[in-house]
């Protein structure tokens, strides 16, 4: 279970104060994945970096009792001057998993080949999307977060294994989405909120939520 109780949350931008969540209350529970329609610009991500814990709110409070992941192509956990097998197997023992494990899974999905021995701070975009990408598959969570605004990879064959090993965890965990797309939230929810102006409506199905979406955009 994953609970926002009374959250609030903005930002100072130099000329005024963006609210990005005000008194927001929700709980998602295990089993019912959750979208969240919202324009760009509006603070997704943020809501999404509130989840998993990577940003506070002003007030109220956030609470969970499961396990949930960092957000989709994340990549603030990954130390530069390591090498990804020394990345992967220190997240490993973060999580007390098997880093043999970990580091076998993160090879076989990134094919990244020799580059798995040299620091990430050499890598490209993509082939940092791609470690990121496959260390979140790795690990197993309750609830996965998706923000839209992930970074995404060219790679072919990387994107048919990950797109294979993401839909069979999907299967039988929670999915928390936020977009500014009705259609993207289809793939993966029934249930789906609406923030507009720092202001989060739920609703039952997504029909609903996309009719007001419509109506306020």
């Amino acid at each position: 279970m994953l609970e926002f109780d009374n959250v609030s949350k903005s930002f100072w931008t130099g000329k005024q104060r963006k609210v990005i969540l005000h008194e927001a209350s929700f709980r998602v529970e295990l089993g019912n994945s959750l979208g969240i329609l919202a324009p760009n610009g509006t603070g997704k991500t943020t809501i999404i970096n509130m989840m998993s814990g990577l940003e506070k709110p002003d007030e109220g409070e956030i609470r969970s009792t499961c396990r949930i992941s960092f957000p989709l192509g994340f990549m603030g956990g990954l130390v530069n001057r390591h090498t990804a097998r020394e990345n992967v197997r220190f997240i490993a023992e973060l999580y007390d998993l098997d880093p043999d494990y970990i580091e076998a899974f993160c090879r076989w999905l990134c094919d990244l080949e020799e580059y798995f021995e040299m620091p990430v701070g050499t890598y490209s975009a993509g082939m940092r999307s791609r470690l990121s990408f496959a260390l979140l598959l790795a690990l197993d969570f309750d609830i996965y977060l998706i923000d839209e605004g992930m970074p995404g990879t060219a790679d072919v064959n990387f994107n048919r294994k990950a797109g294979s090993v993401l839909r069979e965890r999907l299967e039988r965990s929670t999915v928390i989405v936020v977009s500014h797309q009705a259609e993207t939230l289809e793939k993966f929810c029934r249930s789906a909120a609406v923030l507009i102006n720092g202001k989060l409506r739920m609703f039952d199905t997504l029909e609903e939520a996309k009719a007001l979406y419509d109506y306020q955009s």
